[in-house]
């Protein structure tokens, strides 16, 4: 019986070893995320740069690669037959006594499923999930022989690359597909890694903050035109002392007779020094320019209006040209953080409450992208309201009564309190799903 050819059995090996390299190198450029590899660059790492060149021309790397995978398995299989095949079937037939065309049939059969069995776990499966734990260093680290084996099979690579470019022109698809990260596949992420540890609950409630500020227009962040505390600058000294005694506020609105006529905002620190150097308490004089902004401008836009005004107050104003309210960082910085304590008046609740049986008793005021996320679901990019109440009025159409309930979105809604016209408080609880 002729000796075992181990020596073939190792280039066997080594073949699909390389097809291995080739699969991971293949995997981890593909799905090793650009900002990683640009900051990757960006602190002189070698080969982050060939990496992404080799990803923003995906369609010729991948070429290169596949023909390197085609000539290795066409190679491993041709001569793992030739080499091993003979061997397995001597063997085969001094052991088990099997006819000697039984025995080559079943020997090449043998080595074809153990050859496909390594190249599966060695040459395909291990280096791939390699790649998916570290994608990037493992694509600077592979991308130099990458970039050669692209260089090499030129030739072959602009062929298949034309090639596929037909195909697809022929299906009038794109071959390049969209690799801008949504909202939606953010915000996942975001929870992804909270659930993995990598950031804290608090940070990930910020970040969900951020988010909801940037797609708020300004009229979902203000104080509302019922709630604004002002000045009338007509009024007496003493009327206006008592104003400020009783508002918790450091900055007013000051108005000529009515809400609709503004003169500025006058700052609580200004009255104060007037009244302490004994001059007059002149509001006119007093009175500090505040920026207008629409109340359908972007949230973010009032801040940039707010960064550089004289005095940290906008008023906002609708399309009609009449005061809506005003906008504060304070509002701002609510709508990322919450609802401060000590910027809300003794009298009022916080705006979303869990009691014991699992309901919730919700403030009408509260956002409502804010209580849908808190419930789990999603809400119309296209709406015309901003606040709990708001998202009532859109599914009743109309005013509703102390009592008056609805369900939606898997969840009922009940109105427990009416401050006159306005919806005060609700009472929200899961709906048991129907069998």
């Amino acid at each position: 019986m002729p000796a075992f050819p181990w020596t073939d059995v190792a280039i066997i090996l080594a073949l699909i070893a390389l097809n291995g390299f080739f699969a991971m190198a293949e995997l981890a450029i593909v799905s090793a995320r650009r900002p990683r590899l640009q900051a990757m660059q960006r602190a002189g790492r070698r080969g982050a740069g060939r990496a992404l060149a080799l990803a923003a021309d995906s369609g010729r790397f991948l070429s290169a690669v596949q023909i390197g995978i085609t000539l290795i398995g066409v190679a491993n299989g041709a001569f793992s037959g030739a080499s091993l095949a003979g061997p397995v079937a001597a063997r085969l037939e001094g052991w088990f006594g099997l006819s000697a065309s039984v025995a080559d049939d079943v020997g090449f059969a043998l080595v074809i499923v153990i050859v496909t069995y390594v190249s599966l776990i060695i040459g395909e499966l291990v280096p791939k999930q390699f790649a998916l734990r570290a994608p990037e260093p493992l694509a600077a680290a592979v991308a130099p022989a990458m970039d050669l084996l692209t260089r090499v099979t030129r030739p072959f690579v602009f062929l298949l690359d034309q090639s596929s470019q037909l195909v697809f022109r022929l299906l009038r698809l794109k071959r390049d597909a969209d690799h801008a990260v949504t909202e939606e596949e953010l915000r996942s992420m975001v929870t992804d890694a909270e659930s993995a540890g990598v950031i804290e609950e608090s940070e990930r409630a910020l970040i969900s903050g951020i988010m909801r500020l940037a797609d708020r227009p300004v009229r979902g962040v203000m104080t509302p035109r019922v709630e604004v505390d002002w000045l009338d600058a007509s009024a007496g000294e003493d009327e206006v002392r008592a104003r400020l005694i009783a508002t918790p506020h450091t900055r007013i609105v000051v108005a000529d007779g009515n809400i609709d006529t503004i003169i500025g905002v006058v700052q609580a620190r200004d009255a104060l020094a007037a009244l302490l150097e004994g001059r007059p308490l002149d509001l006119r004089a007093l009175a500090k320019a505040a920026p207008a902004v629409p109340d359908v401008a972007d949230a973010t836009d009032a801040l940039t209006a707010l960064r550089d005004a004289a005095v940290p107050m906008a008023l906002v104003i609708d399309e009609y040209g009449h005061f809506e309210g005003v906008v504060t960082p304070a509002d701002l910085l609510a709508a990322i953080a919450g609802e401060f304590k000590s910027d809300m008046d003794d009298e009022l609740d916080p705006h979303l409450v869990t009691r014991e049986d699992g309901s919730l008793l919700v403030s009408g005021g509260m956002a409502a992208d804010e209580l849908a996320e808190t419930l789990g679901f999603e809400l119309p990019e296209e709406r015309d309201y901003q606040t709990v109440a708001g998202f009532v009025l859109a599914e009743l159409e109309h005013i509703p009564a102390t009592g008056e309930h609805f369900e939606a979105r898997g969840w009922r809604f009940e109105v427990i309190d009416m401050d006159g016209r306005k919806i005060d408080k609700l009472l929200v609880s899961r709906v048991q799903p129907d069998p």
